[in-house]
């Protein structure tokens, strides 16, 4: 390894999980600042607009599942790689991500173009909040590209012990995005004033500069990454490995925008404030589940490192270690949420009919936290050891056949307040499966790998 990396096979777990994470939990921060932003400044053009924005939030989820997919697989077949010193496969690895996203996305943008109002009407758009959706929606499609590639690439530093270019790369868009903002959606000096849509263009601009800062990053000499020309054709061989573990990745993905469609159906039958309330309180959730995500991306390419390299011992206690960090986490941060509710839905919307739905929602959406953590974790551990068809099995139990029945039966009982516990019902069903298989993949590994390797 070169100096300025991680030496992912002899540093304490502790440290080095935490110097894994730490980039891209700041990274993940700064991402929430700018969803932060995001709804600030369009909740000031009204609860139609964060309701247009929330109907289109499971398609970004839907899109961004190509780069997700892409990118666990990529990561984790090039972490298993470094780890096995086969540092040519990894180059190939990385040299796809270029062809794969504008594959990807070519085959995302026109179908879009063309049937843009029929797709969100199936995601949940209403007649009254169709105009603003179908604003933001033609233009966000024309980001798939720089997302897909974002994504990807960040898993690539990742997996060679570079987590800090993933970190500047994601840093980069949030601060981007959210200086150009309310500059595009007002108007502000010399810029148009594009309403809904400047939203959208803000992404996009922010997302193409951290690409092009990750093209940077790749060639710099502390890189892993040798890319040479040859490395950018398609290579099926290395395309199946990305895709064996992502194509699972992908379709936890689709599950979630799936959910969120649901949501979006059940919601809007209450009228734009309760779709907006979900806009919301995903976005104030969404700091303490963008530091998971963060966990996570420190958790995958180790287990990978350390499963490849044959050190069992240090691939359970980095597990383990990232279980408790989590957990201490999620359990204070569900505590503040019951506490802090009313002053933060405040932050975002004075509507009266939007606070008062929004306030115990919120409230009741927070139980789900504090299963989140070792859930992320436990699904991050099998994404890094190759089993990706595990972790989307997980999230098939949650989502098809515990959340969405979940989401009809107590709506119909409970009314709103039923719609947000079943959140929290599947996420504590899913912890114990999930602590179930981890512990059987535990007492898999070799005893004689367990037990020879005792740093932490």
């Amino acid at each position: 390894m070169k100096r300025s990396q991680l030496d992912l096979r002899n540093e304490p777990v502790g440290s080095l999980l935490w110097k894994m994470s730490l980039p891209s939990i700041t990274a993940m921060l700064v991402m929430a600042f700018y969803n932060f932003v995001d709804i600030f400044w369009l909740s000031r053009l009204g609860p139609q607009a964060i309701a247009a924005v929330t109907v289109a939030f499971p398609i970004q989820m839907l899109f961004g599942g190509f780069g997700v997919g892409t990118g666990v697989g990529a990561g984790s077949f090039a972490a298993r790689r470094f780890g096995a010193d086969d540092a040519e496969a990894a180059n190939r690895t990385a040299g796809q991500i270029v062809f794969l996203s504008i594959s990807i996305s070519a085959v995302i943008i026109v179908p879009g173009l063309i049937f843009h109002d029929a797709i969100l009407r199936l995601f949940g758009a209403t007649d009254e909040i169709l105009p603003l959706s179908r604003e933001y929606f033609i233009v966000y499609l024309f980001t798939i590209p720089f997302l897909v590639f974002m994504i990807s690439a960040g898993n690539l530093f990742r997996a060679a012990g570079n987590p800090h270019y993933s970190m500047y790369a994601l840093v980069t868009a949030a601060l981007l995005g959210a200086v150009l903002d309310p500059l595009l959606i007002f108007g502000l000096g010399p810029f148009p004033g594009l309403g809904i849509g400047g939203a959208a263009w803000a992404a996009g601009i922010s997302q193409f500069s951290a690409c092009l800062l990750s093209l940077r990053l790749f060639r710099t000499p502390a890189s892993s990454y040798r890319i040479r020309r040859e490395h950018l054709a398609p290579d099926l061989p290395v395309i199946r490995a990305i895709y064996r573990v992502g194509v699972p990745s992908m379709v936890m993905n689709f599950v979630i925008s799936l959910v969120l469609t649901f949501y979006n159906h059940i919601l809007g039958s209450y009228g734009p404030a309760a779709v907006a309330t979900l806009g919301i309180i995903f976005r104030v959730q969404g700091l303490i589940i963008w530091i998971l995500v963060g966990i996570s991306h420190g958790v995958m390419p180790l287990v990978g490192f350390h499963f490849g390299a044959r050190l069992y011992r240090r691939l359970i206690d980095t597990v383990n270690t990232a279980v408790k960090y989590a957990g201490i986490l999620t359990v204070a941060s569900c505590a503040f949420l019951q506490v802090f509710a009313d002053p933060l839905i405040g932050i975002f919307t004075q509507d009266p009919a939007v606070v008062a739905i929004a306030v115990p929602a919120l409230r009741i959406f927070a139980l789900s936290l504090p299963f989140a953590g070792a859930n992320f974790t436990w699904i991050s551990m099998f994404n890094g050891l190759g089993k990706g068809v595990v972790s989307m099995s997980l999230m098939l139990l949650r989502d098809v056949l515990l959340l969405i029945p979940l989401l009809i039966l107590f709506s119909m009982q409970f009314g709103l307040a039923g719609v947000w516990a079943a959140q929290p019902a599947a996420n504590a069903c899913l912890f114990l499966g999930a602590l179930y298989l981890a512990k059987r993949e535990f007492q898999s590994f070799p005893a004689s790998g367990v037990a020879s390797s005792s740093d932490k």
